[in-house]
């Protein structure tokens, strides 16, 4: 009866700990594929940052959306074909416009899309550390009327860029999104 005893509690510390071991194991999948998710939405920060200064490949139809003054290509709601792709104006109402919009959408930019960049992405469907598909952005132009935009009356518009990016992590459930404001030099 002893011997029965010791044994069951022998087992069911060997199984506590087994446990204690999966929930570890799980803990550091689930901070590495967070991570792999961040890195590849900060990664696509930059490559907005290089559309907006028109730094690439595919850029030179775009840049001029970019131009002191001009808000052409942005459209309310966010454009989804053309050199619009991504760009979108502040709403009337004052909400962010990222909020409203869904970041995986044809509504936003594929990363590189617009600066001939490429990403390494896991499209095979097989279990990996890279992630599930490219990160996408989208760029919204808010006026600037900081003393480093010129507020004089007559004075050309100037805008400070929202950029919005969403990465993907070893799955698409897994995402991160973030967000810089960059002011054009």
């Amino acid at each position: 009866m002893i011997v029965l005893m010791i044994l069951i509690i022998a087992s069911i510390v060997g199984i506590v700990g087994a446990q204690v071991a999966i929930m570890g194991e799980r803990g550091s999948r689930n901070d590495r594929d967070a991570q792999v998710a961040t890195q590849a939405a900060e990664t696509t920060l930059a490559d907005a940052e290089f559309d907006i200064l028109g730094a690439g490949t595919g850029t030179s139809a775009r840049a001029s959306a970019f131009a002191t003054g001009n808000q052409m290509a942005f459209v309310a709601g966010c454009g989804n074909t053309g050199n619009s792709k991504g760009l979108c104006l502040p709403s009337a109402a004052g909400k962010p416009v990222w909020l409203d919009i869904d970041l995986s959408s044809t509504r936003t930019a594929e990363f590189g899309e617009f600066t001939g960049r490429s990403f390494a992405a896991n499209t095979s469907g097989l279990t990996s550390v890279m992630p599930a598909q490219a990160p996408r952005y989208l760029i919204e132009a808010v006026p600037d009327t900081s003393t480093y935009g010129d507020a004089r009356i007559g004075a050309a518009k100037r805008f400070v860029y929202r950029v919005t990016a969403i990465g993907y992590g070893p799955r698409t459930d897994i995402q991160t999104i973030v967000q810089m404001l960059y002011r054009k030099p």
